[in-house]
């Protein structure tokens, strides 16, 4: 290419009157033009074509690292403006997706007017001293608690629960997974968590027992970092009540023999923990665990909070049933004084009927720190709150990947409800000040200040603390689970039980509630999406605000009434929040060994207090 462009030269040189110009080269003809000559004279034929002469090597070698260098050239120029236009469409949708995680969730969600959001600031307490008046003389019709279930559900008649047949089915079921007759071995679980989810590991650690057809000790309690409670099994619950009710279905036993105890050093720490999955199918049970089981004779789950699948066979499922609603018996000291508070509210509920609503209110300092919800505290209570968590949970709010947006929790209705607000849906609900009210609860954060309003709609507010001595109460001070135990059973023969915030607690009760009596205990959840949009406009007028609430009534009544479709092997919800219809057969059976809650002896496992 080279020496083409330099013998063109020279002949360029040597023609002064002629002008060779290759069209591009397109055609390998050239055309003459004369600068000299008239432009009207004919332009003469075009030349033929010369040969092409032959070229040399060194002539090859020059063409061939020009086209070789032009080539890698635009190799490289091409590369590197893909490369910057890659990089260009990558910068932006970094650009993009960063502003709009800011935009939705980021620190600087208030800036960008997140903030300004209905139901995203707390105001319920301006709310309420803007409609006290019309509160406090309000006379419309209060709503009666004798017909506040106003669905009565029309249950399907339930099959009692085989009488001596039970036993042998559930024998047949576990000789046809067991390779040999006999125990498989011991079982040990570490039940953690509070008083609820205890219980849900005793139940499911019961299941486990009898799927593997193991022996099981029974269950220890960890000591919880945020409960604090260092209560044992028996502290709690009715050791031998619970090992003679589950006597033919699962062997139970206080600790190990000495034989494997002397294994180990007589120390239960010492044995391995393994670490089993979460909701655990059977098959993982038997597949994984019970050959482990058969070859060391013991082991040990922990934690073993959720480590059974909700699909398990109907002998397993009933085996939950059993332990839940059977075997576990609040200890002596527990359900004795339990049942003077059940009395107690009874009495205080005279202008009712002798009927009364418990409120399970989360508005403790742990829970309110723990849900990074913002309320009317002020910088005060920034700080606190701060303060509280870092020592509770060190760090675990101050990493990079914890974004911490309290409007976005309130709005999305993950914000503990406060007292007042309890008290203004209530009201709103149709609930007057002569109802008898039971605060289930821990102690209430900022107790004076947030109770006040509370009182004020209801004066018959009552809590363990006033239905109880001091005296009483003595030898539950400093254990969460007892104290939670009192709440729960007062909770559980209330007329309507109100819940606020989720968790086990309100789960087992409703289910507890649910299997007593029938489905006829009513349970207030509330739309806390819907409330706190409510609560937080202040130009809503209090009649308005009462048509809202009694919308919100009847669609927790519709939702109450809608009982799960179980299908066989096809469970999605918790058995221990749904416990029909596989526990029904527990409810009214003829069987002696079975028979629970006929309706005489309801109570009876309480130490028969009046409802």
């Amino acid at each position: 290419m080279a020496a083409h462009i330099t013998t063109s030269m020279k002949s360029k040189s040597n023609n002064n009157n002629n002008n060779n110009n290759n069209n591009g080269g397109s055609n390998g003809y050239s055309s003459e033009s004369s600068s000299g000559t008239n432009s009207n004279s004919p332009s003469p034929p075009p030349s033929p074509p010369k040969p092409r002469l032959t070229p040399t090597l060194s002539q090859c070698r020059r063409r061939l690292r020009s086209k070789t260098y032009s080539f890698v050239r635009r190799e490289i120029l091409g590369s590197g403006l893909n490369f910057r236009r890659n990089l260009r469409y990558l910068l932006m949708l970094l650009l993009l997706y960063v502003s709009g995680f800011f935009m939705c969730v980021g620190p600087f969600s208030g800036l960008l007017g997140y903030a300004s959001v209905p139901g995203s600031v707390y105001r319920s307490h301006d709310n309420f001293q803007r409609l006290w008046d019309d509160i406090r003389f309000d006379n419309s019709s209060a709503l009666q608690l004798s017909s506040v279930w106003k669905y009565k559900r029309r249950l399907k008649v339930q099959k009692p629960c085989p009488n001596s047949t039970a036993r042998n089915q559930f024998s047949i079921y576990r000789s046809s997974i067991m390779e040999s007759p006999g125990s498989s071995g011991y079982l040990i679980v570490d039940a953690n968590g509070g008083l609820n989810q205890q219980r849900s590991a005793i139940c499911n650690a019961v299941a486990v027992a009898g799927l593997l057809n193991a022996i099981l000790v029974i269950p220890q309690f960890e000591l919880n970092s945020v409960w604090r409670d260092p209560s044992l099994f028996g502290d709690i619950y009715d050791a031998d009540h619970f090992i003679d009710n589950l006597k033919g279905y699962v062997k139970v036993v206080r600790e190990l023999p000495e034989a494997l105890m002397e294994r180990y050093d007589h120390n239960i720490s010492n044995i391995p923990d393994l670490r089993v999955q979460a909701w655990a199918p059977v098959n993982y049970y038997l597949g994984v665990v019970h050959p482990i089981l058969r070859d060391q004779g013991v082991i040990r789950i922990a934690p073993f909070a959720n480590r059974l699948s909700m699909n398990v066979p109907p002998h397993i499922q009933l085996l939950r049933c059993m332990a839940n609603y059977k075997a576990l018996k609040f200890s002596l000291p527990i359900s004795t004084l339990a049942d003077k508070l059940v009395n107690r509210m009874t009495e205080r509920s005279s202008r009712t009927g002798g009927k009364y609503v418990s409120v399970h209110l989360r508005f403790e300092q742990d829970m309110v720190a723990f849900s990074c919800c913002v309320y009317d505290g002020g910088e005060a209570e920034k700080l606190e709150m701060d303060s509280f968590r870092e020592k509770g949970w060190k760090g675990k709010f101050k990493r990079k990947d914890r974004v911490i947006v309290p409007a976005l929790n309130r709005v999305e209705g993950k914000c503990p409800l406060t007292p007042v607000e309890v008290g203004l849906m209530l009201r709103g609900m149709g609930f007057d000040n002569n109802t008898s009210i039971y605060l289930a609860s821990g102690k209430i954060y900022e107790a004076e200040k947030h109770l006040a309003p509370l009182l004020k709609m209801f004066p018959l507010l009552y809590t363990k603390e006033s239905l109880a001595t001091p005296d009483e109460l003595a030898p539950f001070e400093g254990y969460s689970s007892r104290l939670a135990a009192l709440d729960y059973t007062v909770s559980l023969f209330s007329e309507a039980f109100v819940t606020t915030q989720g968790g086990n607690f309100p789960h087992f009760l409703m289910g507890h509630r649910r299997f007593l009596f029938g489905g006829h205990a009513k349970t207030i959840k509330p739309d806390k999406r819907k409330l706190v949009v409510l609560l937080q406009d202040m130009g809503i007028s209090w009649k308005a605000f009462k048509d809202e609430m009694e919308v919100m009534l009847t669609e927790s009544d519709r939702k109450g009434m809608m009982v799960p479709r179980v299908r066989k092997f096809n469970r999605k919800t918790s058995i221990y929040t749904y416990p029909l219809p596989e526990c029904a057969c527990l409810q009214h059976s003829n069987n002696p060994t079975l028979k629970l809650t006929d309706s005489a002896n309801v109570l009876n496992s309480y130490h028969e207090p009046t409802r």
